[in-house]
């Protein structure tokens, strides 16, 4: 069966980037801005992002194109005879699914929020009251169900009609309103009343709060940070490195990639700084930010109804833009695995990922008495953790190793792949902080984690 190729450069740099915006842009991002200094904090993300993050994105895209197969086939195929770097794929595939486990839930709340803020259902309510809608949501199986269960049928549907007619035409789309909207709603921000305190916060590096904080603190949550964000150490860019033609430099690719995901989090910070500076709230994390805290402030803003229908649409685009590149992945690695066609697996898989997201969903309200990582967490945390504190990090040790080391691909055979194309090349002098220094960083963020995890 020949293999489906991307029609265009753009649809590649597009999708691959789709895979990489998400809720860790919008909730995670600003949250940890904040908490971490503000301005100073973002130039250190973005130096991690380049010594990192990058690095190991150009080793995904190069081993998915060497092998033109997903992560399901491309050790098997790249891998000296006798190793067992194959082993990976089932962790890589497994990985897939757990992101896919909570994230078309989450997306089914902003699902859920995009349509209860256009109806309007929002005005009039005080803070607690909006706080109380989305502890009904979450309390309500039913309506997390359905939600969970359109956004999979739109993801499964855009991908069984195919790579270019599908997948790469519904992301350019997507991914283009997703900016104009971003952009929108970031000049709603800074024109808000007092939002001037937000940017100065957000643009003026202030050294001095990151000391108060700590030093070593920030440093962490900045690899942290530029690590998550990418999506690298489950094979997922790899995938779409198979199916890009050897025409240009995966290194330029890698950032254009990197650009684009990080133009998305630092604009995102132009929505959320200013708009909570300038109705006088903290910018919380996670689901009190998006489901709270936001809501919130429309309620207040002049014109806050259209506003938030703005930005709840433009969330939703955020995470469904992730979703339909996770499910492609899950649908080539079937196709890859077992041979099947498209049509076949996308049934399979749509069938499977419905009954594995039903935990997640059921464990804010029929299992919420199961807390599997303490008082208070729930099945989504457990997920969450599982995927983000062991199998990325490991994950990209993995590729790390299997493309540096003389006993898995190697550096030659890697830098010969990354050489071809027009583009700049990968950085030849590096090799020593890549095939070194690069894997203990990958481990410090990996036992930092579980460090910060327990504390």
């Amino acid at each position: 069966m020949e293999r489906e190729h991307f029609s265009s450069r753009l649809g590649f740099i597009l999708i691959t980037a789709a895979c990489s915006i998400g809720l860790g842009n919008i909730w995670r991002f600003p949250y940890i801005t904040g908490r971490y200094g503000g301005a100073s904090f973002v130039l250190l993300y973005l130096l991690f992002l380049v010594v990192l993050g990058l690095p190991i994105v150009v080793m995904e895209f190069a081993v998915g194109r060497a092998s033109q197969r997903s992560t399901a086939l491309s050790f098997d195929i790249l891998e000296p005879k006798g190793t067992k770097w194959h082993y990976y794929k089932y962790v890589a595939i497994i990985g897939n699914y757990f992101l896919m486990m909570f994230y078309t839930v989450i997306s089914g709340w902003l699902l859920f929020y995009f349509f209860e803020m256009l109806r309007g259902n929002f005005q009039g309510l005080t803070s607690e009251e909006v706080a109380q809608e989305f502890t009904g949501l979450l309390g309500n199986p039913g309506i997390m169900t359905v939600c969970t269960i359109l956004v999979i049928i739109a993801a499964f549907a855009i991908c069984g009609i195919g790579l270019q007619k599908g997948v790469e035409r519904v992301t350019k789309v997507m991914m283009s309103v997703l900016l104009a909207l971003l952009i929108v709603l970031a000049v709603r921000a800074v024109t808000l009343p007092g939002a001037e305190a937000g940017l100065k916060y957000y643009l003026y590096p202030d050294f001095s709060a990151m000391w108060e904080v700590g030093l070593w603190e920030s440093v962490f949550a900045a690899m942290g940070q530029a690590f998550f964000t990418l999506s690298i150490g489950i094979g997922a860019l790899s995938v779409f490195g198979s199916r890009i033609d050897k025409s240009h430099s995966l290194t330029s690719d890698a950032i254009y990639m990197g650009v684009l995901d990080t133009a998305v989090a630092l604009i995102a910070g132009l929505i959320i700084f200013p708009a909570c500076f300038s109705f006088g709230v903290n910018p919380d994390s996670g689901p009190n930010l998006l489901f709270i805290t936001l809501p919130n402030i429309f309620n207040v803003m002049n014109g806050g109804r259209f506003w938030g229908s703005l930005f709840f649409l433009f969330m939703l685009f955020a995470a469904l833009s992730t979703v339909i590149a996770v499910v492609e992945n899950i649908i080539t690695y079937g196709m890859d695995l077992t041979g099947c066609s498209r049509k076949k697996s996308v049934m399979v898989n749509f069938v499977f990922l419905t009954i594995l997201s039903m935990p997640c969903v059921l464990g804010f309200n029929l299992w919420q008495g199961f807390q599997p990582l303490g008082a208070g967490t729930s099945v989504l945390d457990l997920e969450d953790f599982v995927l983000s504190n062991n199998i990325l990090p490991l994950g990209s040790l993995v590729f790390l190793l299997f493309c540096t080391r003389r006993y898995g691909w190697g550096w030659e055979k890697f830098y010969e792949e990354t050489s071809i194309g027009k583009g700049l090349p990968y950085p030849k002098w590096a090799r020593k902080y890549i095939s070194y220094v690069l894997p203990l960083i990958v481990l410090v963020v990996f036992v930092g984690g579980y460090k910060s995890f327990f504390q």
